[in-house]
């Protein structure tokens, strides 16, 4: 099963979602908007942290972090 979960959209329609699909491997998904082709890509986590400082690189660290916190453990 995938899962998904979105990471920000932007104001002209381009879509970023952190993606786990059936095997495990967990990457983003870009879905551009139709004005520019309406393509989509899987991108390596690395990479796309890497690639550049826009606000869907930003919501990610960001995103890790709601999760650790829906699932505390006090270590």
């Amino acid at each position: 099963m995938t899962k998904a979960r979105k990471l920000y959209s932007s104001p002209t329609g381009d879509r970023w979602f952190l993606i786990r699909n059936a095997s495990g491997e967990v990457f983003v998904r870009h879905e551009a908007n139709s004005a520019s082709g309406g393509n989509v890509d899987h991108i390596e986590i690395g990479a796309f942290l890497s690639s550049g400082r826009g606000p869907e690189h930003q919501e990610l660290p960001r995103l890790i972090g709601s999760l650790l916190d829906d699932e505390t453990t006090h270590v």
